[in-house]
């Protein structure tokens, strides 16, 4: 596993987690560790093969809980702590960043308030006129989403 798929995974955990409302402390944590790790000039991997846990450690961001979380996903391919949290938030949730007009604040809103956690909940939710009871989403983003949704499939014209 390269230093980007790793970083991948930790950017994906801390997305999740702010998706969620969770602790912004943690996940500004599993960011920079996810930053240090993509732009590492070494494999990480390999550190991690040849020095262990004390060896990840020396990379700055990655303390124990990081670098253990990183052991197992080498070992594993993925780690307990991303498997908890997926269980209990699909990762479908992230989709929604892929539409234009959406970001996290409002993926945030829409799976917090509104259960919505796939493109296709998402398009029914739309498709409804539920993006009127959406704070911070105006007309013109309603227009932006919908488009968006439209050209990925997932809304009629």
């Amino acid at each position: 596993m390269d230093n980007e798929e790793i970083a991948q995974k930790f950017e994906r955990l801390a997305t999740l987690m702010e998706i969620r409302g969770e602790d912004r402390y943690r996940v500004r944590s599993y960011r920079n560790a996810a930053e240090v790790i993509e732009t590492w000039s070494s494999s990480v991997e390999r550190i991690a093969r040849e020095e262990g846990l004390k060896g990840l450690q020396t990379l700055p961001g990655v303390g124990k809980a990081i670098s253990a979380k990183i052991v197992e996903l080498l070992e594993r391919g993925t780690f307990e702590a991303y498997e908890k949290l997926t269980a209990e938030t699909p990762e479908s949730v992230l989709d929604l960043l892929d539409v234009s007009g959406i970001g996290l604040k409002t993926a945030a809103t829409l799976y917090q308030q509104f259960k919505i956690s796939s493109l296709a909940d998402l398009s029914k939710f739309v498709a409804g006129g539920g993006l009127a009871l959406v704070d911070g989403v105006g007309e013109k983003s309603a227009e932006r989403i919908e488009e968006s949704l439209r050209r990925m499939g997932y809304l009629r014209q």
